[in-house]
């Protein structure tokens, strides 16, 4: 059965990682992706590596690049020539979806921005992705998500409590950006059903961040205290950490107090659930400089996988801290299909990370690997554009294409 977007198509002026993960994903859902790249240079995370997949040869490709950008048909345009602005246009025209990552009026100079594509299409749904967004004093600055992760305060409370701030260890405002876009873009075209007509979308990897601050950053409005460093501590339950084992670690996440009474009794300290000063999540956070001593002493009389054994039966999550490695062996995770193999003209077998959707009727289809620099490029203006073959060998000559 087709995917949910079959039929959209999808215009992709984006690079790096929040605007293709957005197009990944509507890539994943059905939709035809045209991802416009520089000629000869591309998408700037092919050249991100190592690693790259077979390393060397004419084909390698980086693990970053393949990371984001299955499903999509490369074109290689040079749109800072007039023809290629043109090529751009005609596109445009003919996609329901524009998606572009380029700082603020870095496209209006080539007559690229939403005011100037709306007259082309009307019923355009023009999704930007910027650091900053498309107004306030910030908004012509370049933005990175290692700089958001520390502007929008996730820095300030990840990491040790003594030790440096610290960033999260995959572009998280990047991701969730991309699926922030992912959700707007979908509710815009839905939108379009009612009104026939499209929109601009303003996406602000510093808004992106602040909004996912989620209960910390009400933590902070409702107290007007200020969020701290707990390491891998949780600031509103207790127990909901990491802890030492005999032979590793174990991560101990009780989310209520019966679970702290059953984990208690099984660790051989049932006292702990009748001690006013643990016996209610509220107590026990506002106790956690006393329990939690408590509780390294216990933890480290069995090793991970007793306590694993132990608390599973009794419905107390905990649960090991897997390498890369061991999570892609995890039965749950290879029941659940999350590791794709897509096979590529040149490559050969290229690994992926599935989409974490799983639909009942109409299931998601890893039929088009990661593209190779232009590899659509006549395809596309073929049977998108309806150029002849002396149009596309004029626009070669060119250096159009």
């Amino acid at each position: 059965m087709p995917g949910p977007l079959q039929g959209i198509r999808v215009l992709d002026l984006s690079r790096i990682l929040a605007g293709p993960w957005a197009s990944q994903t509507l890539g994943d859902l059905g939709a035809e992706i045209i991802k416009v790249e520089r000629p000869e240079i591309g998408d700037d995370t092919r050249g991100w590596g190592p690693p790259f997949l077979h390393d060397g040869e004419p084909h390698a490709m980086s693990a970053y690049f393949l990371s984001a950008n299955r499903g999509k048909k490369s074109v290689t345009i040079e749109f800072g020539k007039p023809e290629g602005q043109e090529l751009i246009r005609r596109l445009a025209a003919a996609s329901d979806i524009l998606i572009e990552n380029y700082k603020f009026r870095g496209l209006k100079k080539f007559g690229l921005d939403y005011d100037s594509l709306k007259d082309v299409n009307p019923r355009l749904i023009y999704c930007s992705i910027t650091g900053f967004g498309q107004t306030g004093p910030y908004r012509s600055r370049a933005g990175y998500d290692f700089l958001v992760q520390g502007m929008g305060g996730l820095m300030s409370i990840t990491g040790e409590p003594d030790g440096e701030p610290m960033k999260v260890g995959v572009a998280i405002a990047d991701v969730f950006t991309g699926m922030y876009a992912t959700t707007a873009i979908l509710a815009a075209l839905v939108e379009r059903h009612k009104s026939d007509d499209g929109q601009h979308i303003d996406l602000a990897l510093l808004d992106v961040q602040v909004a996912t601050l989620a209960n910390q950053a009400l933590n902070f409005l409702v107290s007007g205290v200020e969020p701290r460093r707990l390491g891998n501590s949780h600031p509103n339950i207790v127990p909901y950490q990491v802890f030492a084992t005999r032979d590793g670690y174990a991560i101990l996440a009780v989310g209520n107090d019966d679970q702290f009474r059953r984990f208690a009794e099984a660790a051989g300290r049932a006292e702990w659930a009748t001690d006013e000063r643990f016996q209610t999540n509220s107590a026990r956070v506002l106790n956690r400089v006393a329990l939690v001593p408590l509780l390294r002493q216990a933890m480290v009389e069995r090793t991970t996988v007793e306590w694993l054994t132990l608390l599973e039966p009794l419905g107390v999550p905990c649960g090991p801290i897997n390498s890369l490695s061991s999570t892609f062996a995890d039965p749950q995770v290879q029941e659940r299909g999350m590791l794709a193999r897509l096979n590529h003209p040149t490559a050969g077998e290229v690994p992926s990370v599935a989409n974490p959707i799983k639909y009942s009727r109409a299931p998601i289809k890893y039929e088009q690997p990661p593209p190779l620099l232009g590899e659509h490029t006549e395809e596309v203006l073929r049977v998108v554009l309806g150029c002849s073959e002396s149009e596309i060998e004029r626009l070669r000559t060119n250096a159009i294409i």
